[in-house]
């Protein structure tokens, strides 16, 4: 059986920074990879190594210096702002490490969000972003809001929103980072049945070690460049 096409297709990547004093900064140089669906991609490496600027590459945060990106059928590097904007609302799910929860809406209106973002009405939208919450074990804490949580229900309703309107990719950046062991177990599983189970194509970036045996590929990045583990 062959493997499935892939739905990230980076080519020679670079993205360069420019300071004041003409610096410049390297941040990610020449890197090419691949992502399919059903595939945790855990990308491992130092503080500064480049991580979060390639995540940032990858979900169409920032443009590339120099290098390709496809997404899909889609040659994302030629698009405008306003059209990335709502690319990235249709392709991918975001979890961080500082969660980023609305704290004026209650749970479920968090994880509705990218729903009625995307035009969803509002009552299929709550019964889409309720069945994600019982199904993370979160269905009790729907009406409440998320400074009464705790760091790993807290990254579990940011895993729901990032899964809610169905995207191919979910991109999560130290997603364990300000978790406890117990509490990042259970988000790491989480993300690896999403790939398993759902078909999501993930990719982690993480200092973290312990999550490579729910890796099904791994790079390990220094000083901008990436290399397989």
């Amino acid at each position: 059986m062959s493997a499935p096409v892939p739905v990230v297709e980076a080519s020679h990547l670079s993205k360069v920074f420019r300071g004041a004093g003409g610096s410049v900064v390297r941040a990610v140089a020449d890197v090419t990879l691949q992502l399919r669906p059903g595939e945790v991609l855990l990308l491992i490496g130092p503080s500064g190594s480049g991580k979060t600027t390639l995540l940032s590459l990858v979900g169409c945060l920032l443009p590339p210096t120099t290098g390709s990106l496809r997404i899909g059928a889609n040659d994302v590097t030629s698009l405008r702002d306003d059209q990335l904007a709502v690319f990235r609302l249709r392709h991918f799910g975001f979890v961080f490490q500082g969660f980023r929860l609305i704290d004026a809406l209650t749970v479920r209106e968090n994880v509705e969000l990218p729903l009625r973002l995307s035009g969803v009405r509002r009552s299929a939208a709550r019964d889409r972003a309720q069945a994600l919450l019982d199904e993370f074990g979160l269905a009790a804490l729907a009406g409440t809001f998320p400074d009464v949580l705790s760091g790993g229900e807290k990254q579990r309703v940011a895993l729901a929103r990032a899964l809610a309107a169905d995207p191919p990719i979910v991109l999560a950046d130290e997603p364990t980072g300000s978790l406890d062991s117990r509490a990042g177990e259970s988000v790491v599983e989480l993300l690896e049945q999403s790939a398993h189970s759902r078909g999501k194509a993930i990719m982690i970036v993480s200092h973290d070690a312990r999550i490579q045996r729910h890796a099904d590929a791994v790079l390990e990045m220094e000083d901008g460049r990436v290399t397989p583990r």
